[in-house]
C-alpha cells in the first residue's frame, strides 16, 4: 500500500492484508554477505544519507539494518522477516538480480510452511529456481514476467518451466489470457490501479491482479 507506507516493507504488506489483499508482492536482492533483502532499486534511496546510490550488492546486512527508506521511518526488511510475517497471505518474490538464486532457495527452504511463489524478467532465473526446487522440501511454482506481448508467450511459460505469466496491463487481451490458460498457466496482471481496468480484466478471466488500492478494487469488484 505504497500510499500508506513505502513500497516493500513490513508495514506496506500488513497494511495491504488489512485493505483485503490475499498476497504480498516483492522484489528482492542480495547483499555482499549473502543475507536476502526485499527493495526495489537494486541502489538505496535518496533517504538513505550517505548510503544514498549505494548497490545494495556492494554493501552488507549490518551497513542496511538501520537505514531508514521511508517517511515514517520504515526499514528494509529481509526475506527471512517478511515470509515470518505473512501468515496465511500468499508472498510473490521477484527476483531482480542473477546470482542471488542460491541464497533466495535457501530463504524458502528456511520456511516450509510458507505459500510463496519466485518470478523474474529475467526467465533464466525463473527456470533455475525451478529445476533447483525438486532438490528442496518444497513444492514452489515460478513465474514470468514481461512488458512486451510476446509472439509466442505459451512457449516461453513452458520453456522457464513456470506456472504464472506476469504481463504489464498494457500487454492484456482475450486471447493472450486464453493462450496461457490452455497450456494450463495462470495470468497475473500488473500494476492495476485503475477499477474500469480492473473490471475490464476480470471479464476475460484473468487469474489475479497485482495493484498499489487493493481496498479501492475491491470495494469496487465485489460491493
Amino acid at each position: 500500500m505504497p500510499r500508506l507506507h513505502r513500497e516493500n516493507t513490513l508495514p506496506g504488506f500488513l497494511a495491504a492484508t488489512a485493505a483485503g489483499a490475499d498476497g504480498w508482492e516483492l522484489d528482492v536482492h542480495g547483499t555482499s554477505d549473502g543475507v536476502v533483502v526485499v527493495h526495489h532499486d537494486a541502489v538505496l534511496p535518496s533517504m538513505s544519507g550517505a548510503l544514498a546510490g549505494i548497490s545494495i550488492a556492494t554493501l552488507t546486512w549490518a551497513d542496511l539494518v538501520n537505514i531508514r527508506v521511508g517517511a515514517a521511518g520504515e526499514t528494509i526488511p529481509t526475506l527471512d522477516a517478511v515470509l515470518a510475517a505473512a501468515d496465511d497471505a500468499a508472498v510473490y518474490v521477484e527476483v531482480k538480480a542473477r546470482g542471488i538464486e542460491t541464497a533466495v532457495i535457501a530463504c524458502l527452504a528456511r520456511h516450509p510452511d510458507s505459500t510463496v511463489a519466485v518470478h523474474s524478467f529475467d526467465h533464466r532465473i525463473a527456470k533455475y529456481i525451478r529445476e533447483a526446487m525438486p532438490r528442496m522440501p518444497l513444492g514452489v511454482p515460478v513465474g514470468i514476467l514481461t512488458d512486451s506481448y510476446l509472439v509466442d508467450a505459451p512457449h516461453a511459460l513452458l520453456a522457464a518451466g513456470a506456472r504464472d505469466f506476469w504481463p504489464h496491463r498494457d500487454m492484456v487481451d482475450e486471447a493472450l489470457v486464453n493462450a496461457i490458460h490452455a497450456v494450463g498457466g495462470r495470468v497475473i496482471v500488473w500494476t492495476v490501479n485503475n477499477l474500469d481496468d480492473a473490471r475490464r480484466f476480470a471479464t476475460m478471466g484473468v487469474d489475479s491482479l497485482c495493484s498499489d488500492v487493493v481496498d479501492d478494487l475491491r470495494r469496487g469488484l465485489f460491493e
